[in-house]
């Protein structure tokens, strides 16, 4: 959030120190910087400003050597406005006028999103390697982890289940040695990977 500062108490008692002009697109705070005693601080914004702008509160207590913010709301405007802020301490002792400017927001553009042609085609991919390039890389992820034992165990029980299956000729024989032979396999599969 834009942030006016304006610095309170420096030089002397009751003196006021904020820059000339402050120009936002947005609400914006005022910062009250008290680098001395406590004091009562009045803010007014004229007539212009006061049209596209609002404080919550025109008097304000600042404690010693303190920070207080006071936040000014802003209404959209579709040209510039000019207008004073007027700073008063010390029961009107003291003036000083900030010269503010709210300008319209900047156009943020369409609300379209712009894609880029490269993005409408799906990506290149290269072809998948044949199967025979998928068992060798299988086998040798196998053997880099270890896992020939139960790659050797996995095949004599395919082989087992599938001499069994044919040596008793049974359909029930077959269902038993297809599940079993799926469930070693998928287990094979688990530790390979």
């Amino acid at each position: 959030m834009p942030t006016l500062a304006v610095e309170l108490n420096g030089d002397e008692v009751h003196s006021i120190s904020a820059p000339d002009q402050f120009t936002t697109t947005t609400p914006f705070s005022v910062e009250l910087a008290n680098r001395g005693r406590s004091t009562h601080v009045h803010l007014h914004l004229d007539d212009e400003l006061d049209r596209v702008a609002s404080l919550d509160a025109v008097n304000h207590y600042v404690e010693d050597e303190s920070v207080k913010r006071v936040h000014v709301a802003t209404a959209d405007v579709e040209r510039s406005v000019r207008g004073k802020l007027k700073v008063v301490t010390g029961y009107g002792s003291n003036t000083t006028y900030v010269d503010v400017r709210i300008d319209p927001p900047i156009d943020a553009g369409p609300d379209e999103v712009v894609v880029d042609e490269r993005f409408s085609e799906p990506p290149d991919r290269p072809p998948s390697p044949p199967r025979s390039q998928r068992v060798v890389a299988v086998v040798d992820a196998a053997i880099q982890r270890g896992g020939v034992p139960a790659l050797l165990v996995g095949l004599i029980a395919v082989g087992l289940g599938v001499a069994a299956a044919f040596a008793i000729d049974s359909v029930l024989v077959f269902l038993v040695v297809g599940a079993v032979l799926a469930v070693t396999l998928a287990a094979t599969l688990l530790i390979l990977s």
